[in-house]
């Protein structure tokens, strides 16, 4: 099951966030590689022992008004419990047992998922001592830690690594049918596009039942190529959920991406990009996923004030600086350019295969390093000897160089132009590591 997902929740104020971050934090160097990350994101990726799992910050869904609704905690408590693989349940020492904390740990007693009780700002040895009352809550796994000094954060991840099964992260990108997913925020049109492929298209294969109750796959057969499409769109809505919780979309959507070559991001083109679409657009291209940006809808902008090519360059702004993405104007309504979004994905999907030959790589990379040298450092020139593609399933370059922990950003962003000029890697990420020649 890919995607193994762990939800830190709890009342607000006790620092879920901090612990969040701490255990971000861990894989600051891999994370940074795509930058112009949000700081304020809810849900990243977590790397222990070898082990990959993406984490959720329930605290960033809560309304922000000072008397959070606890209905609303409870609301995400109850998702969190069925949808995520493992919940950290946090409290705080220095407030002791609320009748909040009471009332979220009646709820987590009754998940059949492992539970992980941390009791934060246990940073000395008279909160130790108060923090022995937190056992009256009957939970197994109990961890004392400060999520400011991050003691105590080393046992628990521990802990949660343990229950990741190894072959959660070989990934399922062995059948060779390109898997896209069809992401976004609610009622921008991901079940009518899906309905509008399925009604053009009589020739579906076969309905493969999804591997997560909750992201359907169906299996097509258009333009003779074959492809599973996995739609993220609310399958069988549960009645008490409500449609508007973004929360609930959010874990269904990282799901969705764990399991997809390629992601389609269908955004409205009347409400634009979203806080939120861009840290799913960012996670996806952490994750090395290939990317199409569909926007639905646009039969209904005025184009006299919003030609698309405006609306394009505001668009690749705000998804910089991996801008290389196709994005397709279109409407699932009037079934526009539908086919056209799906033809693009699967030619990501390509690009997301493809290899380069070590030599035509060393010929073309050499003569952009000629005609734009590394800066000169503590008075020694830095020395880009040769360059291969390694073999990973995002496309991954590494550079031999004399000084490799010398190059700096600038200097990446440069090669990585230059191999998308010469190549084509339209809607992939590229990955570039320098390493001692």
């Amino acid at each position: 099951m890919p995607g193994f997902t762990v939800a830190i929740v709890g009342r607000p104020n006790v620092g879920k966030s901090t612990l969040f971050n701490r255990l971000l934090e861990q894989r600051k160097a891999i994370v940074d590689d795509v930058s112009g990350v949000t700081r304020d994101r809810q849900y990243g990726i977590a790397d222990w022992n070898g082990k990959t799992f993406n984490v959720i910050d329930t605290g960033g869904f809560v309304s922000r008004s000072e008397d959070v609704f606890e209905r609303e905690i409870r609301k995400q408590v109850k998702i969190a419990m069925e949808e995520a693989n493992v919940l950290i349940f946090m409290c705080d020492v220095t407030t002791g047992i609320t009748d909040l904390d009471a009332d979220v740990a009646d709820l987590l007693r009754r998940s059949a998922k492992p539970v992980f009780l941390t009791v934060n700002k246990v940073d000395n040895h008279e909160r130790q001592l108060e923090a022995a009352e937190f056992y009256s809550m009957g939970f197994e796994n109990i961890h004392f830690l400060s999520s400011m000094t991050g003691s105590g954060t080393g046992e628990l991840l521990d802990e949660i690594a343990a229950l990741i099964p190894d072959e959660d992260q070989a990934g399922n990108e062995d059948d060779g049918v390109p898997k896209i997913a069809i992401i976004g925020q609610p009622n921008v049109g991901k079940s009518s596009l899906l309905n509008a492929l399925v009604g053009e298209e009589r020739n579906i294969v076969s309905d493969i039942a999804g591997t997560t109750r909750d992201t359907i796959h169906t299996r097509y057969n258009l333009f003779q190529k074959e492809f599973v499409l996995i739609d993220t769109a609310g399958i069988r809505r549960k009645a008490k959920v409500h449609e508007d919780l973004e929360f609930y979309s959010v874990i269904r959507a990282i799901k969705a991406l764990d399991e997809a070559d390629v992601c389609l991001l269908i955004l409205d083109a009347e409400k634009g990009i979203a806080g939120q679409d861009l840290s799913i657009f960012s996670l996806a291209a952490r994750k090395g996923k290939g990317l199409v940006i569909f926007v639905n809808k646009w039969d209904l902008v005025d184009k006299a004030t919003n030609t698309a090519r405006d609306y394009e360059k505001e668009l690749r702004d705000r998804i910089a600086p991996f801008t290389d993405v196709p994005i397709i104007f279109g409407s699932v309504i009037e079934k526009q350019r539908i086919f056209k979004a799906v033809e693009t994905a699967l030619e990501v999907y390509e690009n997301r295969q493809r290899k380069v030959q070590t030599s035509v790589l060393n010929e073309v990379m050499q003569k952009a390093i000629e005609a734009h040298r590394p800066p000169v450092v503590r008075g020694t020139a830095i020395k880009i000897k040769y360059v291969t593609q390694l073999p990973m399933h995002t496309p991954s370059f590494a550079f031999f160089a004399n000084l490799p922990d010398d190059i700096k950003t600038p200097y990446k962003n440069y090669l990585e132009n230059k191999i998308r000029e010469n190549f084509n890697f339209q809607g992939v990420p590229i990955r570039i590591f320098f390493r001692k020649k």
